[in-house]
């Protein structure tokens, strides 16, 4: 459990004692980021259900204490009169040995890099001047964000840099650490790119037997997982920017530029999804490419040896038919009396096979394909 404070200038984390009470509301001008883990949340919620209570006026409604504690709830919005809930499953890759809930399709093949994507959702509950997050039970990412903002703070702010400001809101951090969320799997598209562009050059490659086609098909099957989670997580940040949109514009300029700013910022991140869901789609196309490319090419393969077979036959068979005709069981026959018959058909059959070899080379019946 994380407690930071939070204003346009400064961040401030409060140290958490175990068995000690939470403080109390913000000054003004502050708000609050309560981060938690599952079991964090779980076992302290007695806690910090009345404590949301003091400091944000609302309680947590029991379908969404459920809905952050589930480990298997695909990304979505909701909102409420007092907060509003976005949920969004994080795209990591974990860490070695550690379970993920996308390995099961992906246990026994594909690439290492899908195997080890991490997809548990990231729960948040936006209040006016607080953010209470949950995260699985690493915290990779809300340690990372939280790393961030305590060194900005002991940093001069820059004012030309605009990534470098600390949050204005609850909402503004929010949009944050899901853009750590989503930029997660953007660092694994190197990796991913690099994996399946070995299958497909081993699939090209005619000199190859490729044979790992169970490994194949269940890559494309978690390329497909992953396309459903972006999409999930698009329409879950589309529906938070209707919300946005649909709120009346505040009268005051610097409430007005917070507001736009905020809108700014959610299509920043939906963009970043956006991304995200054009990459995996142009994974999924590469792989059906590649497999129509592999069976393209062994089907050109065996047309060339087909076309060799045949022009070997053409070659032999006149050779057949002489020797076919000499071996009748004729008494007379031309040159079969002869002492020098047997040269002249030999003669005439290696003249027939290097004739025809000829022809056939000159019509590029046997040129080598490449």
């Amino acid at each position: 459990m994380r407690l930071l404070d939070i204003n346009g200038t400064q961040v401030r984390e409060i140290a958490l004692p175990a068995g000690e009470p939470l403080p109390a509301a913000p000054a003004d001008g502050h708000f609050y980021w309560l981060s938690l883990t599952r079991d964090e949340l779980q076992g302290t919620l007695a806690q910090v259900q009345p404590w949301l209570q003091a400091v944000a006026g609302c309680r947590l409604v029991d379908l969404h204490v459920s809905d952050l504690l589930n480990d298997q709830l695909p990304s979505h919005y909701d909102a409420t009169s007092a907060y509003d809930v976005l949920v969004l499953r994080r795209l990591a890759s974990a860490a070695p040995g550690q379970p993920t809930i996308a390995a099961a399709p992906l246990a026994q093949g594909g690439p290492p890099v899908l195997r080890r994507i991490d997809t548990r959702p990231v729960g948040f509950a936006v209040f006016d001047r607080l953010l209470l997050s949950v995260h699985p039970e690493d915290g990779s990412v809300r340690d990372g964000v939280a790393e961030r903002l305590l060194a900005a703070d002991a940093q001069p702010l820059d004012a030309r840099a605009v990534s470098s400001r600390l949050p204005a809101g609850p909402a503004d951090l929010m949009l944050r650490v899901a853009n750590q969320i989503v930029d997660g799997y953007l660092a694994l598209r190197r990796e991913l790119t690099r994996q399946l562009d070995h299958w497909q050059a081993e699939l090209i490659d005619p000199k190859t037997r490729f044979t790992n086609w169970g490994a194949l098909m269940q890559a494309r099957q978690g390329l497909h997982h992953l396309d459903e989670i972006c999409d999930d997580q698009q329409t879950a940040v589309q529906d938070w920017i209707d919300a946005l949109e649909a709120q009346p514009m505040p009268a005051e300029p610097t409430a007005r530029r917070d507001h736009e700013l905020l809108l700014v910022r959610s299509r920043d991140v939906l963009e970043h999804i956006e991304r995200v869901v054009r990459h995996v789609h142009r994974l999924e196309q590469n792989a059906e490419l590649a497999v129509q490319l592999h069976f393209n090419v062994q089907s050109h393969r065996t047309n060339d040896i087909m076309r060799v077979l045949t022009v070997l036959t053409a070659v032999f068979l006149p050779l057949n038919l002489i020797a076919g005709i000499f071996g009748m069981n004729f008494e007379f026959i031309p040159l079969v009396h002869a002492t020098d018959g047997f040269w002249v058909a030999l003669v005439a059959m290696v003249v027939i096979a290097i004739a025809l070899v000829l022809v056939f080379w000159r019509k590029r019946y046997l040129a080598r394909t490449k």
